[in-house]
Protein backbone atom coordinates (compact mmCIF):
# COMPACT_ATOMS: atom_id res chain seq x y z
CA UNK A 1 0.00 0.00 0.00
CA UNK A 2 2.81 2.42 0.82
CA UNK A 3 4.40 1.77 -2.59
CA UNK A 4 1.05 2.35 -4.31
CA UNK A 5 0.54 5.60 -2.40
CA UNK A 6 3.99 6.89 -3.34
CA UNK A 7 3.48 5.89 -6.98
CA UNK A 8 0.09 7.59 -7.17
CA UNK A 9 1.22 10.67 -5.26
CA UNK A 10 4.21 11.55 -7.39
CA UNK A 11 2.78 10.47 -10.71
CA UNK A 12 -0.25 12.57 -9.75
CA UNK A 13 1.98 15.56 -9.05
CA UNK A 14 3.68 15.08 -12.42
CA UNK A 15 0.53 14.48 -14.49
CA UNK A 16 -2.36 16.31 -12.79
CA UNK A 17 -2.12 19.32 -15.12
CA UNK A 18 -1.83 16.99 -18.11
CA UNK A 19 -4.99 15.17 -17.03
CA UNK A 20 -6.88 18.45 -16.70
CA UNK A 21 -5.64 19.56 -20.11
CA UNK A 22 -6.63 16.27 -21.79
CA UNK A 23 -10.21 16.49 -20.51
CA UNK A 24 -10.66 20.18 -21.35
CA UNK A 25 -9.14 19.93 -24.82
CA UNK A 26 -11.16 16.77 -25.52
CA UNK A 27 -14.31 18.90 -25.37
CA UNK A 28 -12.88 21.40 -27.86
CA UNK A 29 -11.77 18.63 -30.24
CA UNK A 30 -15.28 17.18 -30.32
CA UNK A 31 -16.64 20.44 -31.75
CA UNK A 32 -13.62 21.72 -33.73
CA UNK A 33 -11.54 18.92 -35.29
CA UNK A 34 -8.04 19.38 -36.65
CA UNK A 35 -8.05 21.26 -39.99
CA UNK A 36 -8.44 19.01 -43.03
CA UNK A 37 -9.59 19.34 -46.62
CA UNK A 38 -12.81 17.39 -47.02
CA UNK A 39 -13.63 15.69 -50.31
CA UNK A 40 -16.61 18.01 -50.74
CA UNK A 41 -14.41 21.09 -50.32
CA UNK A 42 -11.70 19.73 -52.62
CA UNK A 43 -14.18 18.93 -55.34
CA UNK A 44 -15.91 22.31 -55.02
CA UNK A 45 -12.62 23.94 -56.01
CA UNK A 46 -12.15 21.89 -59.21
CA UNK A 47 -12.70 23.48 -62.61
CA UNK A 48 -14.32 21.58 -65.53
CA UNK A 49 -11.78 19.87 -67.77
CA UNK A 50 -10.93 21.67 -71.00
CA UNK A 51 -10.45 18.63 -73.25
CA UNK A 52 -9.39 20.86 -76.18
CA UNK A 53 -6.08 21.44 -74.36
CA UNK A 54 -5.37 17.71 -73.94
CA UNK A 55 -3.05 16.45 -76.65
CA UNK A 56 -1.52 13.39 -74.96
CA UNK A 57 -3.19 10.33 -73.49
CA UNK A 58 -2.86 8.70 -70.06
CA UNK A 59 -0.74 5.80 -71.37
CA UNK A 60 1.78 8.28 -72.76
CA UNK A 61 1.77 10.20 -69.49
CA UNK A 62 2.59 7.08 -67.47
CA UNK A 63 5.35 6.17 -69.93
CA UNK A 64 6.86 9.65 -69.61
CA UNK A 65 6.60 9.76 -65.83
CA UNK A 66 9.39 7.28 -65.22
CA UNK A 67 7.32 5.68 -62.43
CA UNK A 68 7.54 1.91 -62.29
CA UNK A 69 4.42 0.31 -60.89
CA UNK A 70 2.13 3.31 -61.30
CA UNK A 71 -1.00 2.71 -59.26
CA UNK A 72 -3.34 5.47 -60.38
CA UNK A 73 -3.45 8.42 -62.73
CA UNK A 74 -5.75 11.41 -62.43
CA UNK A 75 -6.54 14.23 -64.83
CA UNK A 76 -7.54 17.61 -63.40
CA UNK A 77 -7.79 21.18 -64.69
CA UNK A 78 -5.42 23.76 -63.24
CA UNK A 79 -5.24 27.46 -63.95
CA UNK A 80 -2.28 26.71 -66.29
CA UNK A 81 -4.10 23.92 -68.15
CA UNK A 82 -5.04 20.24 -67.67
CA UNK A 83 -2.54 18.14 -65.74
CA UNK A 84 -1.95 14.41 -65.27
CA UNK A 85 -1.15 13.35 -61.69
CA UNK A 86 0.58 9.96 -61.62
CA UNK A 87 0.91 8.15 -58.29
CA UNK A 88 3.44 5.39 -57.65
CA UNK A 89 4.48 3.48 -54.55
CA UNK A 90 6.68 6.33 -53.33
CA UNK A 91 6.44 9.15 -55.87
CA UNK A 92 3.89 11.62 -57.17
CA UNK A 93 4.47 13.22 -60.57
CA UNK A 94 2.55 15.97 -62.38
CA UNK A 95 2.74 16.38 -66.18
CA UNK A 96 1.02 18.84 -68.46
CA UNK A 97 -1.58 17.05 -70.60
CA UNK A 98 -0.70 19.21 -73.60
CA UNK A 99 2.94 18.15 -74.03
CA UNK A 100 3.82 15.97 -71.00
CA UNK A 101 6.24 18.58 -69.68
CA UNK A 102 6.92 18.82 -65.95
CA UNK A 103 3.93 20.38 -64.17
CA UNK A 104 5.48 20.74 -60.70
CA UNK A 105 4.89 24.15 -59.14
CA UNK A 106 8.20 25.93 -58.77
CA UNK A 107 7.12 29.52 -58.25
CA UNK A 108 5.04 31.44 -55.74
CA UNK A 109 3.39 33.26 -58.64
CA UNK A 110 1.93 30.04 -60.09
CA UNK A 111 0.92 28.77 -56.64
CA UNK A 112 -0.87 32.07 -55.98
CA UNK A 113 -2.62 31.85 -59.34
CA UNK A 114 -3.81 28.29 -58.64
CA UNK A 115 -5.01 29.15 -55.14
CA UNK A 116 -6.77 32.31 -56.32
CA UNK A 117 -8.60 30.34 -59.00
CA UNK A 118 -9.63 27.75 -56.39
CA UNK A 119 -10.83 30.46 -53.98
CA UNK A 120 -12.97 32.16 -56.60
CA UNK A 121 -14.77 28.90 -57.39
CA UNK A 122 -15.45 28.56 -53.67
CA UNK A 123 -16.94 32.07 -53.68
CA UNK A 124 -14.17 33.64 -51.59
CA UNK A 125 -12.53 37.03 -51.98
CA UNK A 126 -8.90 36.48 -53.05
CA UNK A 127 -8.07 40.01 -54.17
CA UNK A 128 -5.56 40.55 -51.33
CA UNK A 129 -4.00 37.07 -51.36
CA UNK A 130 -0.24 36.55 -50.97
CA UNK A 131 1.99 33.46 -51.06
CA UNK A 132 4.87 32.11 -48.99
CA UNK A 133 6.84 28.88 -49.03
CA UNK A 134 6.20 26.66 -46.00
CA UNK A 135 7.98 23.32 -45.74
CA UNK A 136 6.52 22.48 -42.31
CA UNK A 137 4.15 24.45 -40.14
CA UNK A 138 1.63 23.73 -37.40
CA UNK A 139 -1.10 22.56 -39.78
CA UNK A 140 0.98 20.61 -42.32
CA UNK A 141 3.48 18.90 -40.02
CA UNK A 142 1.91 15.45 -40.54
CA UNK A 143 3.85 13.01 -42.70
CA UNK A 144 0.84 12.62 -45.01
CA UNK A 145 1.95 15.89 -46.61
CA UNK A 146 5.50 14.66 -47.27
CA UNK A 147 4.79 13.84 -50.92
CA UNK A 148 3.66 17.42 -51.48
CA UNK A 149 6.53 19.32 -49.86
CA UNK A 150 7.49 22.04 -49.99
CA UNK A 151 4.05 23.57 -49.71
CA UNK A 152 2.96 27.06 -50.64
CA UNK A 153 0.83 28.78 -48.00
CA UNK A 154 -1.58 31.23 -49.58
CA UNK A 155 -3.13 33.75 -47.17
CA UNK A 156 -6.31 35.19 -48.67
CA UNK A 157 -6.37 37.99 -46.07
CA UNK A 158 -10.14 37.83 -46.07
CA UNK A 159 -12.55 38.16 -43.16
CA UNK A 160 -12.38 34.52 -41.95
CA UNK A 161 -8.57 34.50 -42.24
CA UNK A 162 -8.57 31.71 -44.83
CA UNK A 163 -5.25 30.10 -45.72
CA UNK A 164 -4.75 27.56 -48.52
CA UNK A 165 -1.84 25.16 -49.00
CA UNK A 166 -0.76 24.28 -52.52
CA UNK A 167 1.34 21.20 -53.28
CA UNK A 168 4.58 21.92 -55.12
CA UNK A 169 4.46 18.38 -56.54
CA UNK A 170 0.97 18.49 -58.06
CA UNK A 171 -0.32 22.05 -57.81
CA UNK A 172 -3.39 20.84 -55.93
CA UNK A 173 -4.85 22.61 -52.93
CA UNK A 174 -4.27 20.02 -50.20
CA UNK A 175 -5.46 21.91 -47.11
CA UNK A 176 -7.52 24.91 -46.13
CA UNK A 177 -7.80 26.52 -42.70
CA UNK A 178 -9.57 29.52 -41.20
CA UNK A 179 -8.56 31.79 -38.36
CA UNK A 180 -11.28 30.36 -36.14
CA UNK A 181 -10.12 26.78 -36.76
CA UNK A 182 -6.52 27.65 -36.02
CA UNK A 183 -7.34 29.53 -32.83
CA UNK A 184 -9.55 26.80 -31.39
CA UNK A 185 -7.10 24.07 -32.36
CA UNK A 186 -4.33 25.64 -30.29
CA UNK A 187 -6.50 24.99 -27.23
CA UNK A 188 -7.84 21.76 -28.72
CA UNK A 189 -5.93 19.30 -30.87
CA UNK A 190 -2.51 20.96 -30.63
CA UNK A 191 -2.55 20.93 -26.83
CA UNK A 192 -4.27 17.53 -26.56
CA UNK A 193 -1.74 15.75 -28.78
CA UNK A 194 1.21 17.93 -27.72
CA UNK A 195 1.29 18.65 -31.44
CA UNK A 196 3.88 21.44 -31.42
CA UNK A 197 5.72 21.66 -34.72
CA UNK A 198 9.34 21.18 -33.51
CA UNK A 199 8.34 17.91 -31.81
CA UNK A 200 5.73 16.66 -34.29
CA UNK A 201 8.13 17.15 -37.22
CA UNK A 202 10.04 14.16 -35.74
CA UNK A 203 7.27 11.52 -35.88
CA UNK A 204 9.15 8.73 -34.12
CA UNK A 205 10.19 10.95 -31.20
CA UNK A 206 6.70 12.44 -30.89
CA UNK A 207 5.05 9.03 -30.93
CA UNK A 208 7.54 7.64 -28.40
CA UNK A 209 6.99 10.56 -26.02
CA UNK A 210 3.18 10.44 -26.19
CA UNK A 211 3.12 6.67 -25.79
CA UNK A 212 5.22 6.75 -22.60
CA UNK A 213 3.46 9.80 -21.15
CA UNK A 214 0.10 8.10 -21.62
CA UNK A 215 1.37 4.84 -20.14
CA UNK A 216 2.76 6.56 -17.04
CA UNK A 217 -0.47 8.53 -16.67
CA UNK A 218 -2.39 5.26 -16.88
CA UNK A 219 -0.17 3.73 -14.20
CA UNK A 220 -0.78 6.69 -11.89
CA UNK A 221 -4.55 6.61 -12.45
CA UNK A 222 -4.70 2.84 -11.92
CA UNK A 223 -2.81 3.12 -8.65
CA UNK A 224 -5.20 5.84 -7.51
CA UNK A 225 -8.23 3.75 -8.44
CA UNK A 226 -6.93 0.83 -6.40
CA UNK A 227 -6.05 2.98 -3.39
CA UNK A 228 -9.38 4.82 -3.53
CA UNK A 229 -11.33 1.58 -3.60
CA UNK A 230 -9.37 -0.02 -0.78
CA UNK A 231 -9.62 3.08 1.45
CA UNK A 232 -13.42 3.26 1.47
CA UNK A 233 -14.93 2.24 4.78
CA UNK A 234 -18.48 1.32 5.73
CA UNK A 235 -19.87 3.00 8.84
CA UNK A 236 -23.39 1.97 9.57
CA UNK A 237 -25.38 2.33 6.36
CA UNK A 238 -23.03 4.70 4.56
CA UNK A 239 -19.62 4.82 2.94
CA UNK A 240 -16.92 6.84 4.67
CA UNK A 241 -13.67 8.31 3.38
CA UNK A 242 -10.63 8.58 5.65
CA UNK A 243 -9.66 11.85 3.95
CA UNK A 244 -10.65 15.44 4.65
CA UNK A 245 -10.93 18.63 2.62
CA UNK A 246 -9.58 18.59 -0.93
CA UNK A 247 -8.36 15.02 -0.54
CA UNK A 248 -11.88 13.90 0.35
CA UNK A 249 -13.25 15.66 -2.72
CA UNK A 250 -10.54 13.99 -4.80
CA UNK A 251 -11.37 10.62 -3.28
CA UNK A 252 -15.13 10.78 -3.88
CA UNK A 253 -14.91 12.32 -7.34
CA UNK A 254 -12.28 9.75 -8.26
CA UNK A 255 -14.54 6.90 -7.21
CA UNK A 256 -17.45 8.36 -9.17
CA UNK A 257 -15.55 8.88 -12.43
CA UNK A 258 -12.97 6.11 -11.95
CA UNK A 259 -14.28 3.93 -14.79
CA UNK A 260 -14.41 6.82 -17.25
CA UNK A 261 -10.98 8.18 -16.32
CA UNK A 262 -9.32 4.78 -16.64
CA UNK A 263 -10.96 3.94 -19.98
CA UNK A 264 -10.26 7.45 -21.32
CA UNK A 265 -6.56 7.31 -20.46
CA UNK A 266 -6.22 3.67 -21.51
CA UNK A 267 -7.84 4.26 -24.91
CA UNK A 268 -5.86 7.47 -25.34
CA UNK A 269 -2.69 5.47 -24.78
CA UNK A 270 -3.85 3.01 -27.45
CA UNK A 271 -4.30 5.87 -29.91
CA UNK A 272 -0.49 6.00 -30.05
CA UNK A 273 -0.14 2.24 -30.58
CA UNK A 274 1.09 2.49 -34.20
CA UNK A 275 1.37 -1.27 -34.59
CA UNK A 276 3.08 -1.95 -31.25
CA UNK A 277 0.33 -4.14 -29.79
CA UNK A 278 -2.33 -4.19 -32.50
CA UNK A 279 -2.25 -4.48 -36.28
CA UNK A 280 -2.36 -1.25 -38.27
CA UNK A 281 -5.48 -1.88 -40.34
CA UNK A 282 -3.59 -1.53 -43.61
CA UNK A 283 -3.19 -4.24 -46.25
CA UNK A 284 0.32 -5.33 -47.08
CA UNK A 285 1.85 -4.11 -50.32
CA UNK A 286 1.51 -7.63 -51.73
CA UNK A 287 -2.20 -7.78 -50.82
CA UNK A 288 -2.94 -4.35 -52.31
CA UNK A 289 -1.03 -5.26 -55.49
CA UNK A 290 -2.84 -8.59 -55.77
CA UNK A 291 -6.27 -6.96 -55.56
CA UNK A 292 -5.31 -4.29 -58.09
CA UNK A 293 -3.62 -6.73 -60.45
CA UNK A 294 -0.94 -5.79 -62.96
CA UNK A 295 -2.39 -2.84 -64.89
CA UNK A 296 -1.79 -2.91 -68.65
CA UNK A 297 -1.46 0.85 -68.96
CA UNK A 298 0.04 0.60 -72.45
CA UNK A 299 -3.16 -1.11 -73.63
CA UNK A 300 -5.14 2.11 -73.17
CA UNK A 301 -6.16 3.25 -76.65
CA UNK A 302 -4.74 6.47 -78.15
CA UNK A 303 -8.24 7.94 -78.34
CA UNK A 304 -8.96 7.38 -74.63
CA UNK A 305 -9.34 11.12 -74.05
CA UNK A 306 -11.79 11.35 -76.93
CA UNK A 307 -14.06 8.94 -75.08
CA UNK A 308 -14.54 11.27 -72.12
CA UNK A 309 -18.07 12.39 -71.42
CA UNK A 310 -18.81 16.07 -70.95
CA UNK A 311 -18.79 17.89 -68.65
CA UNK A 312 -16.19 16.23 -66.42
CA UNK A 313 -14.31 17.82 -63.52
CA UNK A 314 -11.92 14.98 -62.70
CA UNK A 315 -10.93 11.73 -64.38
CA UNK A 316 -9.14 8.85 -62.70
CA UNK A 317 -7.79 5.64 -64.21
CA UNK A 318 -7.17 2.83 -61.76
CA UNK A 319 -6.33 -0.86 -61.83
CA UNK A 320 -8.64 -3.33 -60.13
CA UNK A 321 -8.75 -7.08 -60.57
CA UNK A 322 -6.26 -6.87 -63.41
CA UNK A 323 -8.44 -4.50 -65.44
CA UNK A 324 -8.18 -0.73 -65.89
CA UNK A 325 -11.23 1.39 -65.10
CA UNK A 326 -11.93 5.01 -65.94
CA UNK A 327 -13.75 7.00 -63.30
CA UNK A 328 -15.34 10.24 -64.49
CA UNK A 329 -16.31 12.63 -61.70
CA UNK A 330 -19.14 15.05 -62.49
CA UNK A 331 -20.03 15.97 -58.91
CA UNK A 332 -18.91 15.28 -55.38
CA UNK A 333 -21.54 12.51 -55.20
CA UNK A 334 -21.79 11.71 -58.91
CA UNK A 335 -19.54 9.69 -61.18
CA UNK A 336 -19.60 7.40 -64.20
CA UNK A 337 -17.53 4.23 -64.30
CA UNK A 338 -16.16 2.74 -67.52
CA UNK A 339 -14.02 -0.22 -68.38
CA UNK A 340 -11.15 1.69 -69.95
CA UNK A 341 -10.20 0.63 -73.45
CA UNK A 342 -13.30 -1.53 -73.89
CA UNK A 343 -15.37 -1.64 -77.06
CA UNK A 344 -18.22 0.82 -77.27
CA UNK A 345 -20.83 -1.78 -76.32
CA UNK A 346 -18.87 -2.81 -73.23
CA UNK A 347 -17.90 0.72 -72.30
CA UNK A 348 -21.45 2.05 -71.96
CA UNK A 349 -21.73 3.52 -68.45
CA UNK A 350 -24.60 1.41 -67.14
CA UNK A 351 -23.37 1.73 -63.57
CA UNK A 352 -21.79 4.16 -61.17
CA UNK A 353 -19.77 1.87 -58.95
CA UNK A 354 -17.94 -1.45 -59.01
CA UNK A 355 -20.17 -4.49 -58.83
CA UNK A 356 -20.02 -7.31 -56.30
CA UNK A 357 -18.84 -9.83 -58.91
CA UNK A 358 -15.89 -7.52 -59.79
CA UNK A 359 -14.99 -7.29 -56.10
CA UNK A 360 -15.04 -11.11 -55.91
CA UNK A 361 -12.83 -11.42 -58.98
CA UNK A 362 -10.26 -9.04 -57.54
CA UNK A 363 -10.35 -10.78 -54.14
CA UNK A 364 -9.72 -14.16 -55.81
CA UNK A 365 -6.22 -12.88 -56.67
CA UNK A 366 -5.34 -13.00 -52.97
CA UNK A 367 -4.79 -16.74 -53.39
CA UNK A 368 -6.73 -17.61 -50.26
CA UNK A 369 -10.23 -18.82 -49.49
CA UNK A 370 -12.56 -15.82 -49.43
CA UNK A 371 -16.33 -15.67 -49.04
CA UNK A 372 -18.57 -13.83 -51.47
CA UNK A 373 -18.40 -10.07 -50.94
CA UNK A 374 -21.15 -8.26 -49.06
CA UNK A 375 -22.11 -4.61 -49.14
CA UNK A 376 -21.61 -3.04 -45.70
CA UNK A 377 -24.70 -1.40 -44.24
CA UNK A 378 -24.31 2.18 -42.90
CA UNK A 379 -25.17 0.99 -39.38
CA UNK A 380 -22.70 -1.91 -39.46
CA UNK A 381 -20.61 -2.16 -36.31
CA UNK A 382 -17.40 -2.01 -38.37
CA UNK A 383 -18.63 0.37 -41.09
CA UNK A 384 -16.06 2.52 -42.87
CA UNK A 385 -16.83 5.64 -44.89
CA UNK A 386 -16.36 5.55 -48.65
CA UNK A 387 -14.33 8.27 -50.35
CA UNK A 388 -17.46 9.47 -52.16
CA UNK A 389 -20.82 10.19 -50.50
CA UNK A 390 -23.32 7.43 -51.17
CA UNK A 391 -20.76 4.98 -52.55
CA UNK A 392 -20.92 1.36 -51.39
CA UNK A 393 -18.18 -0.32 -49.38
CA UNK A 394 -17.81 -4.08 -49.79
CA UNK A 395 -16.57 -6.54 -47.20
CA UNK A 396 -14.59 -9.57 -48.32
CA UNK A 397 -14.05 -12.11 -45.54
CA UNK A 398 -10.97 -14.26 -46.00
CA UNK A 399 -10.79 -16.46 -42.93
CA UNK A 400 -10.02 -14.24 -39.92
CA UNK A 401 -9.22 -11.24 -42.13
CA UNK A 402 -11.74 -8.80 -43.53
CA UNK A 403 -11.00 -6.52 -46.46
CA UNK A 404 -13.14 -3.41 -46.91
CA UNK A 405 -13.08 -2.21 -50.53
CA UNK A 406 -14.38 1.16 -51.69
CA UNK A 407 -16.86 0.57 -54.51
CA UNK A 408 -16.18 3.96 -56.09
CA UNK A 409 -12.38 3.76 -56.32
CA UNK A 410 -11.37 0.10 -55.84
CA UNK A 411 -9.16 1.13 -52.93
CA UNK A 412 -8.76 -1.27 -50.00
CA UNK A 413 -9.99 1.14 -47.34
CA UNK A 414 -9.19 -1.11 -44.41
CA UNK A 415 -8.01 -4.58 -43.44
CA UNK A 416 -9.47 -5.93 -40.23
CA UNK A 417 -8.07 -8.96 -38.50
CA UNK A 418 -9.09 -10.06 -35.00
CA UNK A 419 -6.51 -7.67 -33.51
CA UNK A 420 -7.82 -4.68 -35.42
CA UNK A 421 -11.43 -5.51 -34.62
CA UNK A 422 -10.54 -5.54 -30.93
CA UNK A 423 -8.75 -2.21 -31.38
CA UNK A 424 -11.92 -0.71 -32.84
CA UNK A 425 -13.61 -1.22 -29.45
CA UNK A 426 -10.69 -0.62 -27.12
CA UNK A 427 -9.74 2.65 -28.79
CA UNK A 428 -12.55 4.02 -30.97
CA UNK A 429 -15.46 3.03 -28.78
CA UNK A 430 -13.87 3.84 -25.43
CA UNK A 431 -12.15 7.08 -26.39
CA UNK A 432 -14.86 8.73 -28.51
CA UNK A 433 -17.95 6.79 -27.31
CA UNK A 434 -18.24 5.34 -30.81
CA UNK A 435 -20.84 2.79 -29.75
CA UNK A 436 -23.66 2.06 -32.26
CA UNK A 437 -26.35 2.93 -29.74
CA UNK A 438 -24.75 6.40 -29.29
CA UNK A 439 -23.67 7.14 -32.88
CA UNK A 440 -27.32 6.64 -33.83
CA UNK A 441 -28.14 9.40 -31.31
CA UNK A 442 -25.55 12.14 -31.91
CA UNK A 443 -27.11 14.65 -29.49
CA UNK A 444 -27.00 12.13 -26.66
CA UNK A 445 -23.43 11.15 -27.55
CA UNK A 446 -22.31 14.79 -27.54
CA UNK A 447 -24.00 15.42 -24.20
CA UNK A 448 -22.29 12.40 -22.65
CA UNK A 449 -18.87 13.33 -24.02
CA UNK A 450 -19.10 16.89 -22.70
CA UNK A 451 -20.52 15.85 -19.32
CA UNK A 452 -17.92 13.14 -18.75
CA UNK A 453 -15.04 15.40 -19.80
CA UNK A 454 -16.29 18.17 -17.49
CA UNK A 455 -16.51 15.65 -14.68
CA UNK A 456 -12.97 14.45 -15.43
CA UNK A 457 -11.71 18.03 -15.60
CA UNK A 458 -13.17 18.95 -12.21
CA UNK A 459 -11.71 15.76 -10.71
CA UNK A 460 -8.31 16.66 -12.19
CA UNK A 461 -8.47 20.14 -10.68
CA UNK A 462 -8.77 18.64 -7.20
CA UNK A 463 -5.57 16.75 -8.01
CA UNK A 464 -3.91 20.00 -9.11
CA UNK A 465 -4.77 21.64 -5.77
CA UNK A 466 -3.45 18.65 -3.80
CA UNK A 467 -0.28 18.51 -5.89
CA UNK A 468 0.35 22.23 -5.43
CA UNK A 469 -0.03 21.91 -1.67
CA UNK A 470 2.29 18.90 -1.61
CA UNK A 471 4.98 20.74 -3.62
CA UNK A 472 4.60 23.89 -1.53
CA UNK A 473 5.06 21.93 1.70
CA UNK A 474 8.14 20.22 0.25
CA UNK A 475 9.67 23.56 -0.74
CA UNK A 476 8.98 24.97 2.73
CA UNK A 477 10.65 22.00 4.40
CA UNK A 478 13.73 22.47 2.25
CA UNK A 479 13.90 26.21 2.92
CA UNK A 480 13.63 25.59 6.65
Amino acid sequence: MRALILLHRWLGVAFCLLFAMWFATGIVMHFVPFPALTEADRFAGLAPLDTAQIARGPAEAIGSSGINGAERIRLVQRSDGPVYLIAGPSRLIALHAADLSDAAVNSQHLALEIATDYARRRGWNASAANAALASHDQWTVSERFDRHRPLYRIALNDGPGTELYVSSATGEVVLETTGRERAWNYVGSVAHWIYVTPLRSHPAAWNFLLWWLSLLALAGASAGALIGTLRVRIAGARLVSPYLGWQAWHHWLGLCCMLFVLTFIFSGWLSMDSGRLFSTGKPTEVEAASIAGAPAWNALPPDEIGRLSAPVREVEWFAFGGRVYRRERTGVDRQRLFLAGAKDAEATPDRTFLRANEIDTAASHLARSCATSLMIAPDDTYAVAASMPGAPVFRVVCGAEWFHIDGSTGIVAEKLDSSRRAYRWLYGALHTLDFPVLTARPALRTTLIVALCVFGFVFSLTGVVIAWRRLRSCFRCRSD
